[in-house]
């Protein structure tokens, strides 16, 4: 999963652990492409280069290895982690190298400038054969397939991948995620299936605060801010100070919105993060606004209130990630009641250096007035990552997915994310458990010295299937509050939403037309910038929720709302 904050250097060696841990946390097909060809064939040099599945003579049979019977290069792109000493001397390079025959002309770029090069690579022309690793997104998938820079896989899939054909079958969502609105699958996707990444709205509270005051775990709304009353006002950390704050959180954190989780007790609410959240709704398959609704009043006047009272942290509509930390770990006394983030780790180390981390167990969604119950759903496949482009022959094209095909097994996503048998991992023993208590199949192997580089694997970089099964099967600590423990821990937690996942949210791996794409982003942005704007205003009182509402919603009318619907519309039904 993508993790976003910064930390004190005292927190550095759990850190390094943490993320080692939650890392493993169009148009129509009679358009012409100007080469005389249409949408779906892929072109070079104008030759229709559809694979040719008779190289008997260049190919070993499909699912056998060898790939191909006499050493072949291709030339892919991808980033240089600064964690990865050397990818053309990287065990999992070699050994991938070994097993297929096919040898990697690596083209690497810079991790934190893979995007802009990408985008120059692209738009110039000088690009290699494969994009191994581009964090494509659908605009781009849509835009270089419908121009012929990425060929269609679909024929190769079907041809030449059985493992991740099996991995659609597996999961119904997969397909939908990754295919074109023209049809065509133009790139292939990193899959990681992960609970507290689909569920990310969380809402962490302080137990022991709760069991000091004789409080229940609130289950609506109403119960929630009696008890943000008791926490502000009952002195629950026992100092004689009224320095607690009952609510905060931070736009700078991943889900650390302060409002979103609570508005989804009114009406679905899908903001996680500055960049993400369309403010759209699906009601009997038709596309809506929610931000201009009775129950989002609803859900700012109750916000509102909490503020009014001093159950909300003012800072929370501007403090960074780092404020969070300093008031989770402010010293002597612990201050923090309740936070809004996907990870409890953005306010307190989860380490036993660090003790106050334990106090915290996430809020279950909360039942509104109005009985709506629901919890955001963020599962599915963004941006897909492998993609082949015309300058690759009909041999390489074959090869190429026939090596992301192995990328799926099982035996390479192992290798590829935790490095070397008997080094880095090893099989589990009869009797090591897994994290859901089960058998386990695989167990990490302790380092005596945790380095800051390793050439041991690719950890992330390319096609690969982490399915929640596979995320499971790892030996686990069963103690979630233990250290080394805290991915158990996320799951165990964000179990509490799935049975409360909305049916109403906009789905997040839906393509937008090509024709559409652009102007959807724009709208987006614009809208969600108006509503984040406004609701921030209504909470704190700068805007009067009763009489400025009226002009709030009369706002949205040059705002091309339904134009911003209309499109979204055309995403979902082409969808499917």
């Amino acid at each position: 999963m993508k993790k976003k904050n910064r930390i004190m250097t005292s927190m550095l060696a759990t850190w390094l652990i943490m993320a080692l841990v939650l890392g493993a946390c169009s148009s129509s097909n009679d358009n012409n492409n100007g080469t005389g060809k249409q949408d779906g064939q892929n072109v070079q040099s104008g030759e229709d280069k559809k694979p040719d599945a008779s190289k008997d003579d260049l190919f070993t049979p499909v699912g056998e290895y060898p790939i191909v019977k006499e050493k072949m290069t291709i030339k892919m792109f991808a980033p240089q982690l600064a964690s990865i000493e050397n990818m053309a001397t990287n065990t999992f390079t070699k050994m991938l190298e070994e097993k297929t025959n096919i040898q990697i002309d690596w083209e690497l770029v810079p991790d934190n400038s893979l995007n802009d090069r990408k985008q120059l690579m692209l738009a110039s022309g000088d690009y290699p054969e494969v994009i191994l690793h581009g964090s494509l997104t659908k605009e781009e998938q849509m835009k270089f397939g419908k121009q012929g820079v990425f060929i269609p896989l679909n024929d190769l899939i079907d041809q030449y991948m059985p493992n991740f054909k099996q991995a659609m079958e597996d999961l119904p969502y997969l397909k939908s995620s990754i295919t074109a609105p023209d049809g065509n699958i133009y790139a292939l996707p990193q899959i990681n299936e992960c609970y507290h990444c689909n569920f990310a709205q969380k809402l962490w509270i302080n137990q022991a605060w709760l069991d000091k005051l004789g409080l229940s775990m609130p289950t609506t709304t109403d119960e929630f801010y009696e008890v943000m009353k008791a926490f502000k006002e009952q002195d629950p950390n026992g100092n004689g100070k009224a320095d607690e704050i009952p609510l905060t959180g931070s736009d700078d954190m991943w889900a650390g919105n302060i409002a979103a989780f609570l508005m989804n007790s009114f009406i679905i609410d899908d903001y996680s993060s500055k960049e993400s959240g369309t403010m759209l709704r699906v009601v009997d398959g038709k596309v809506d606004l929610v931000a201009d609704k009775e129950e989002w009043k609803q859900g700012l006047l109750y916000l509102n209130k909490l503020y009014k009272e001093g159950l909300i942290d003012p800072a929370s509509f501007t403090q960074n990630a780092d404020a969070i930390n300093q008031l989770g770990n402010r010293e002597p006394d612990n201050v923090l009641g309740a936070i809004t983030t996907a990870l409890i780790s953005y306010a307190l180390s989860p380490d036993d250096d660090h003790p106050r981390h334990k106090e915290y167990v996430t809020v279950p969604p909360l039942k509104g007035p109005n009985g709506v119950q629901q919890a955001s759903y963020f599962g599915g496949v963004g941006n897909s990552q492998m993609a082949i482009t015309n300058k690759a022959t009909k041999e390489q094209q074959i090869a190429a997915v026939r090596l992301a095909d192995y990328l799926y097994t099982e035996e390479a996503i192992v290798q590829q994310e935790r490095g070397v048998e008997g080094v880095n991992w090893r099989k589990a023993e009869a009797g090591e458990l897994d994290m859901n208590g089960d058998q386990a199949k695989y167990y990490l192997i302790p380092q005596e010295e945790v380095k800051p580089t390793h050439n041991d694997g690719w950890e992330q970089i390319g096609p690969s299937l982490r399915t929640y099964q596979y995320r499971d099967s790892w030996v686990a600590l069963q103690d979630p509050m233990a250290e080394g423990a805290y991915e158990v821990r996320l799951k165990r937690e964000s179990a509490k939403y799935e049975p409360y996942q909305s049916a109403e949210m906009y789905p997040t791996s839906v393509f937008i037309p090509l024709e559409d794409a652009e102007i959807a982003a724009q709208l987006r942005t614009t809208i969600r910038d108006y509503v984040t704007s406004n609701m921030a205003q209504f909470i704190t009182g700068s805007k009067d929720i009763e009489k400025d509402w009226e002009n709030y919603v009369k706002g949205f009318d040059g705002l091309q709302v339904d134009k911003y619907k209309e499109v979204y519309q055309r995403g979902l039904s082409g969808s499917n």
